[in-house]
C-alpha cells in the first residue's frame, strides 16, 4: 500500500511541476525576451496587477484553460514591476492579454472576457502555422 501512495504522490508532483514550468512569472525584460519572444512555444502573456480584481478572476481561468495544452505557455507580467514592458506593449488597462508566436504579437484583448474568447485565443495559438 505504501508503494501505491508513493507512486501517486510522485505522479502528482511530476504533473504539478510540468504545469509550473509552463506558467512563467516574468520578472524583467531579459526574461521576457528569452521566455516569450524567443520561445519555441506560443505564449499567452497576461499583464496584471495585484490590486486588479478582474485580474484575480481572469488569471486562474487562463491557467485552467491552458493547462491541458502541452505546447502553449502562459507568461504573467506584473505591471507594477515591469514598467518598460508595459510601455513597450502600450498596456493602458489591466488585465491586458497578448498572444505571441515566433516573437510576433498575433492577437490581444483587454479586460475581463468570457471563457469562449480565451478558448478562441488558445485555439488560434494551438494551430500549427
Amino acid at each position: 500500500m505504501n508503494k501505491i501512495v508513493i507512486s501517486l504522490l510522485t505522479k502528482r508532483t511530476f504533473s504539478s511541476s510540468t504545469v509550473l514550468k509552463r506558467i512563467i512569472n516574468i520578472t524583467n525584460n531579459d526574461e521576457f525576451l528569452a521566455k516569450v519572444m524567443h520561445s519555441s512555444n506560443p505564449v499567452i502573456v497576461n499583464f496584471h496587477a495585484e490590486w486588479c480584481e478582474p485580474c484575480h478572476i481572469l488569471t486562474p481561468k487562463m491557467k485552467e484553460l491552458i493547462e491541458p495544452k502541452t505546447n502553449i505557455d502562459l507568461a504573467i507580467v506584473d505591471v507594477e514591476h515591469n514598467a518598460e514592458l508595459v510601455d513597450t506593449f502600450e498596456v493602458k488597462a489591466v488585465p491586458a492579454v497578448i498572444a505571441v508566436r515566433d516573437g510576433i504579437v498575433v492577437d490581444k484583448f483587454i479586460g475581463l472576457v468570457d471563457a469562449n474568447m480565451i478558448e478562441t485565443l488558445i485555439e488560434k495559438l494551438d494551430q500549427k502555422s
